[in-house]
């Protein structure tokens, strides 16, 4: 299984993308409003917010090779209306509405009811929700995904379980259109198996 976790700061990405078919100039600008919006949140694991970041821009780019400015801007601002002050009308003032479309259709609504339970049922009708999504959409929640499960050996038993289980019933039959993807989820399926 291929991970993603070269890029561990915005710099190490430019340099990496310079002098190819992408806009980096365009990135940049995304990279930079990621990094204002997230600030110093750290992730479960610990590490910087934004290296997630870098690595869904990273499977985009070095997996199934998407070049496309919006694509991988969102990439980039996928959770900052879900973590932080930001709104879908920031990132639109910002990036313009391709890209804000492309955010809104990612980010998870907040659950609407308390308790364990309504937050499961919000979450897996978000993740349902996203079988409706435009290809470039779902390219980006695969991207999003795709680092958060290449590392799970990372976290505590339980959600390692737990978020297999979703990934395999939700996010797999999303990464059946596109051969990339469906072939680096069959790799991390086997790589995982001892959490079925």
């Amino acid at each position: 299984m291929k991970v993603f976790t070269h890029w561990r700061t915005w710099d190490e990405a430019r340099t990496s993308l310079a002098g190819g078919e992408i806009d980096v100039d365009a990135l940049a600008r995304a990279a930079a409003a990621a990094e204002r919006w997230h600030g110093d949140q750290l992730r479960p694991t610990g590490d910087p917010y934004v290296q997630h970041l870098l690595e869904a821009l990273e499977v985009l780019v070095s997996g199934p090779g998407v070049t496309d400015p919006d694509v991988l801007s969102a990439a980039l601002l996928h959770d900052v209306v879900e973590d932080t002050p930001a709104t879908l009308a920031d990132v639109e003032a910002g990036f313009g509405p391709v890209v804000t479309e492309l955010v809104d259709w990612v980010t998870k609504p907040p659950s609407t009811g308390t308790g364990r339970q309504a937050k499961r049922a919000a979450r897996a009708a978000y993740l349902r929700r996203l079988g409706e999504a435009p290809r470039e959409a779902v390219l980006v929640k695969l991207a999003d995904r795709a680092s958060n499960v290449q590392t799970l050996d990372r976290m505590p038993p339980d959600f390692q379980r737990r978020y297999y289980a979703e990934t395999v019933t939700y996010i797999v039959p999303l990464a059946e259109s596109d051969p990339w993807f469906k072939d680096w989820y069959a790799s991390w399926r086997r790589h995982f198996a001892h959490l079925m």
